[in-house]
């Protein structure tokens, strides 16, 4: 049916209702179902991924591909890929020429995937597989993009737990842009959202961010987090302490803006306690100012410094990066049913 004279709900329904009416006549009978799956040192996880995913997808009766991206693992994670893939068109591997950080990747594999429907999701099956079905049914709703929402995460830590809920609750006081919490890069995002998402430049990407940043009707579908199914994860204390700083600062001027107000605080009771030594001399005499507060407010005053001063570096380097356009990331080549062929310009 033609756009033009694409039919409407009618005018009694919500904003809401009419959009997802117009999304739904025009989307696809039999979409193309693209997986991106990042993969770093995963080669034990690669034929149990393959067995789950496959036959499960073959079972729904999706039209699919899944897009491996390998983002310069030092194992075997590259050659077992090739195995798997050699007789299997809807098997590709982009291999990067380096560690590039799963963001990169995860960009990577948005930019190469051909399908009318993206879904990112991790090789170790904490992201079920079994959860697609329930976004396409969202999605021929008329969502544009569904997300998985972590409501039992068990196989976390307490300590991570508790720290993921906290950068939650402060990302979303500073930022404008606001991300659902207990929510990961596994989702279903149609293709107008990713032709949006690929238009966005910039070097420090925070996926998270940046697919709540496309905006576009979106929807959550609940789901209880599983174990690993194989290997370890890559993620450390101090990778996620960098990943949240980066999530922060790529989304909120607020650390900049928050040093303004605490230099006029501090202005505020310099003055005042100025005012209050001029007024003791006049009314009692010389004061003799005392080592001990001195010593307390150069040290304060300089650890605020350094602090301000290290924020600010923060955005400066990130400046830096952005000014100098190196690309996201880099190919080495693009590998399909025992085929390579090189980069796209």
């Amino acid at each position: 049916m033609p756009e033009s004279i694409l039919p409407l709900p009618r005018l009694g329904g919500s904003a809401l209702e009419r959009q997802l009416a117009a999304q739904r006549a025009r989307r696809p009978a039999d979409p193309l179902l693209s997986l991106v799956v990042p993969v770093f040192n995963e080669e034990e996880s690669i034929d149990l991924f393959l067995d789950t995913v496959r036959p499960l997808m073959e079972r729904d009766g999706f039209r699919f591909e899944i897009v491996f991206v390998n983002d310069g693992s030092r194992d075997d994670t590259l050659a077992h890929l090739l195995d798997r893939g050699m007789g299997d068109r809807r098997l590709r591997v982009v291999n990067l020429s380096r560690n590039f950080g799963k963001e990169a990747a995860l960009t990577a594999g948005i930019d190469h995937a051909r399908g009318d429907v993206i879904v990112p999701m991790d090789i170790d099956l904490q992201d079920p597989p079994e959860l697609i079905e329930p976004f396409m049914a969202r999605w021929r709703e008329g969502y544009d993009i569904v997300y998985g929402v972590r409501s039992l995460r068990a196989s976390d830590t307490a300590a991570k737990r508790l720290s993921a809920g906290w950068f939650y609750r402060v990302f979303n006081s500073m930022s404008p842009v606001r991300i659902p919490e207990n929510v990961g890069d596994f989702r279903l995002v149609d293709r107008r959202a990713v032709e949006v998402l690929r238009q966005l430049p910039e070097r420090n990407r925070f996926m998270k961010g940046l697919f709540a940043w496309v905006g576009f009707n979106a929807v959550g579908v609940s789901y209880e987090r599983p174990q690993r199914a194989a290997g370890e994860s890559k993620f450390n204390l101090w990778r996620l302490w960098n990943f949240a700083l980066d999530g922060v600062v790529s989304f909120s001027t607020a650390p900049l803006r928050a040093w303004f107000y605490v230099g006029v605080v501090i202005a505020a009771v310099a003055v005042l306690y100025a005012v209050f030594i001029v007024t003791r001399v006049l009314l009692f005499g010389i004061d003799t100012p005392g080592y001990a507060s001195l010593l307390i407010a150069v040290l304060l005053m300089g650890a605020i410094q350094l602090l301000s001063l290290g924020i600010i570096g923060e955005y400066l380097g990130r400046l830096f990066l952005e000014v100098k356009g190196r690309p996201i990331y880099v190919v080495e080549g693009v590998y399909e049913d025992g085929n390579v062929s090189p980069p796209a310009a």
